[in-house]
């Protein structure tokens, strides 16, 4: 039911006259087919808002600019996260060291901003900010750099998670592995201020799984292998970053999740699972030509066209409905919302944002630039 009103809409609203004050209604609803609120990140959603709220002639005066200066208030915070993340990752200087590694530090902090921006949760961002940042550099290393034989080195690595292992790395490898335990021995410290140790394993184990993956990845590489989709899927859902970032965006949350949490967690429960399948063939659909063209592993597109003998256009279609029914699962995984469900919904949307039209992350001078321009550089005119 709920499909068939989304296809009408979609298919029937634009024909409509709108006059004089329906003009808002236009503008809310024009949005909305373009960006669903469900799916849409709550403070950018807000940041969208105020101008249509303000057009209305019978605004709460009082009301839009106490929540102007909120938003304001905030964006002042989360402007002093991002600097000192931004000195801690040019003091790095990947940019330099590793030239062949996207610089996405800005954006990185964007999208754990929108996992959770409330000021409680300043420690969780800069963990997860950091942890995001750190993926997205060992991503690069085994997509468009590293050898096989150094990829391997450097998972043993991983697996070993000691310091000495850095001697059997090449050069560059180093930079990322003493970058990546000097991370996790920061995470490790702050929770144990809290009394909160037993957190470590479970964000030490996640990582060394995301590894193992890229790893498997890379050896499909290698020999140009273009698996089933359901070999393909069972390693790109632990690529695609999700679960791995679903346990570690609990580790600096304090009170609001328990060991159990990180118990459900581990276990894949649907709405964790659903979150990285939406990571996944959003990504696939959009980055897929780009990623071949620079030799990249077959992604989600690829290996189902070759499996079913479909065209892309049939392939898009049903990566749009597999889709669509993940967000049905985490729906209904966010009947009773708290903190943890909500931080996957999070995730989630954070996809649909940068990768509902386009590669976002990768090609981020596009649209990702302004958006990030209106949440955490222009201030909301009161």
């Amino acid at each position: 039911m709920v499909d068939r009103c989304r296809t009408t809409t979609a298919t029937k609203y634009p024909g409509f006259q709108f006059h004089g004050s329906d003009t808002i209604f236009k503008l809310i609803n024009d949005h909305a087919l373009k960006q669903p609120i469900r799916k849409g990140l709550p403070r950018l959603e807000a940041r969208h808002y105020f101008s249509i709220y303000q057009a209305d002639d019978s605004h709460n005066k009082a009301l839009l600019k106490l929540a102007k200066l909120d938003f304001n208030l905030l964006q002042k915070l989360h402007q002093k996260e991002l600097s000192d993340i931004a000195a801690w990752w040019k003091n790095l200087d990947f940019a330099h060291k590793l030239p062949f590694a996207r610089d996405r530090v800005v954006e990185c902090y964007f999208w754990i901003l929108g996992v959770y921006f409330e000021p409680q949760f300043f420690l969780a961002r800069r963990i997860l900010t950091k942890v995001i940042a750190m993926t997205s550099i060992i991503d690069d290393i085994y997509d468009v750099y590293g050898t096989l034989e150094e990829l391997e080195l450097f998972t043993e690595a991983v697996e070993r998670w000691d310091i000495s292992a850095i001697d059997q790395l090449p050069e560059y490898m180093r930079v990322c592995y003493r970058a990546l335990l000097d991370v996790y021995s920061e995470i490790e410290e702050e929770i144990a201020k809290e009394g909160r140790s037993y957190r470590f394993y479970y964000a030490k184990e996640a990582m060394k799984n995301q590894v193992r993956a890229y790893h498997e990845e890379a050896k499909w590489l290698q020999v140009q292998q273009i698996p089933t989709m359901e070999e393909y899927m069972h390693v790109a859902l632990v690529t695609s970053a999700y679960s791995m970032l679903a346990t570690t965006s609990f580790v600096g949350m304090g009170d609001a999740v328990t060991e159990e949490t990180f118990d459900w967690v581990f276990s894949q429960p649907k709405i964790v699972r659903a979150s990285a399948i939406i990571c996944r063939l959003m990504d696939d659909m959009v980055s897929h030509k780009f990623e071949q063209k620079r030799g990249h592993v077959a992604s989600a597109v690829e290996c189902y066209m070759k499996q079913h003998g479909a065209s892309e256009q049939e392939t898009h279609k049903e990566f749009n409905k597999q889709v669509r029914d993940a967000w049905k699962d985490i729906n209904e995984e966010c009947l009773m919302p708290t903190a943890v469900p909500m931080t996957v919904l999070n995730l989630a949307r954070v996809i649909d944002v940068i990768y509902k039209n386009e590669d976002g992350y990768t090609h981020s001078e596009t649209i990702l630039k302004d958006i990030i321009t209106s949440m955490l550089i222009d201030a909301v005119p009161i």
